[in-house]
């Protein structure tokens, strides 16, 4: 049975449950990257058996965002975030009970499927509750709610490993997960799901050009990028790509039609989005790398000097939804891109300089303002274009957030395996934001 029209504004009250589903989504994701270490000793693995604790988690979560974000279509947002939350929660519990590595792997799967549905949800909630200027503000809590999660899910990760064993770090989600369903349970209104159909082979397509360009790109950091399996699975996502769009073209029952694609509005938001995050992933690996290989620090020490990215993200998040109302969200995002620019420049001057650190603190805090001032942006004019009011547009845009960050990291592996060229990694991150910059001097808005 279909849920009810939802009423045409939303309380912020129902913003409540979103935001901390966000929270724990983020968290869930980056809570081992500390306790990695710990992890694989236990389990008597080698490093490069354990990175499936990582990749089992992001790899499924990136390539079902697309078909996540139909189903949120299909069945309505609302349940499918109240559904997402409870699996988030169930297959947490299963982790944290996990004794051996396939168990582990299996349940960190379970999770990335569960934070696929729930992200698409998310916006396509938030884009159904707040209109307006109030839909910048809201989507400004939410990147700050993101900003949070990356700062928390580390230090609360190593935290937890230290003091009661690598078992006690998924623990956390799983309250907090039932709290999120709960609340949107209380206070999310309900809304009307719609009978969309699924274009199977479209969707198929989609999935797969999506899970072999991700998969590649995760090889290239271990393999090399002139690795025979980097270059060939690239290759093979980009002929799935355009068989995709070969079969789509024209059909009004498309999976989600080429056209709306090139929407000015929704490309300028996703390559904007996607230069951001290249900045980002490539930062959160590239500072800790460099602060334990060529400082000799340790790891807490590491993350300690890498909080003030997220800290920025997350206190200037809602500042940016503000902004967007005073000024366009068009200029908001090319001030962020402006802003990120001249962090990357400075994390790169300092590295290479061999800088200290209350520099590369102060690059790094302006890195992420600049991350602040154009997620924010980005997510809301994707929320407003066309593709944005599918819930497999709003999967695909997610889909190149977390393919540009898989990029940025993939980017540093390449360079770093290599040399420490630090300032070569950051000057191609630059250079990266400047053409997602030019970027959103494409075209106007459509009326």
């Amino acid at each position: 049975m279909a849920e009810p029209d939802p009423p045409p504004r939303g309380s912020w009250a129902a913003l409540v449950p979103l935001l901390l589903g966000t929270f724990t989504g983020t968290v869930a994701n980056t809570i081992v990257n500390v306790p990695l270490t710990l992890i694989v000793r236990d389990l008597g693995v080698s490093i490069s058996a354990g990175t499936m604790v990582v990749i089992g988690f992001t790899l499924p979560f990136a390539v079902l965002l697309p078909v996540s974000g139909w189903l949120g279509d299909r069945c309505g947002p609302r349940r499918v975030f109240i559904a997402a939350m409870l699996v988030l929660g169930l297959a947490s519990a299963g982790a944290g009970l996990a004794g051996d590595l396939t168990a582990l792997v299996a349940m960190r799967v379970v999770q990335g499927v569960a934070t696929a549905a729930m992200l698409p949800a998310v916006m396509a909630l938030i884009a159904r509750l707040f209109g307006g200027g109030r839909r910048g503000r809201a989507l400004g809590l939410w990147a700050a709610a993101n900003g949070v999660g990356q700062a928390a899910g580390p230090t609360l990760g190593g935290g937890l490993a230290t003091w009661f064993g690598w078992h006690a770090v998924f623990w956390p989600v799983v309250p907090l997960g039932v709290a999120a369903a709960a609340l949107a349970v209380r206070f999310v209104p309900a809304g009307r799901a719609r009978r969309v159909p699924l274009d199977w082979r479209g969707a198929a397509l989609l999935t797969l050009a999506a899970g072999l360009g991700l998969g590649a790109t995760s090889a290239a950091a271990t393999l090399g990028a002139t690795s025979p399996v980097v270059w060939s699975g690239s290759l093979a996502g980009l002929l799935a790509a355009a068989a995709y769009v070969a079969s789509s073209r024209g059909r009004p029952d498309a999976f989600l039609p080429p056209r709306l694609l090139i929407e000015t509005r929704y490309l300028r938001s996703c390559l904007s989005v996607l230069a951001q995050m290249f900045c980002l992933g490539a930062t959160l690996l590239a500072v800790p790398v460099y602060l334990t290989t060529e400082r000799q620090t340790d790891a807490l020490y590491a993350g300690g000097v890498l909080l003030s990215l997220p800290v920025m993200m997350a206190v200037l998040g809602p500042v940016t939804g503000v902004l967007m109302e005073r000024l366009s969200p068009r200029a908001v995002l090319r001030g962020g891109l402006v802003v990120l620019i001249a962090g990357q420049v400075l994390v790169g001057a300092v590295l290479a300089a061999s800088g200290t650190v209350p520099w590369l603190l102060a690059a790094l805090a302006l890195t992420g303002a600049g991350v602040a001032f154009v997620q924010t942006p980005a997510a809301t004019g994707a929320t407003r274009s066309d593709a944005g009011r599918r819930g497999a547009g709003l999967g695909l845009f997610n889909l190149l957030r977390f393919g540009g960050s898989a990029l940025g990291a993939a980017w540093v592996g390449a360079v770093l395996d290599q040399t420490p060229a630090f300032g070569v990694v950051f000057a191609v991150c630059a250079a990266t934001a400047v053409l997602g910059l030019l970027a959103t001097f494409a075209g106007p808005d459509p009326a």
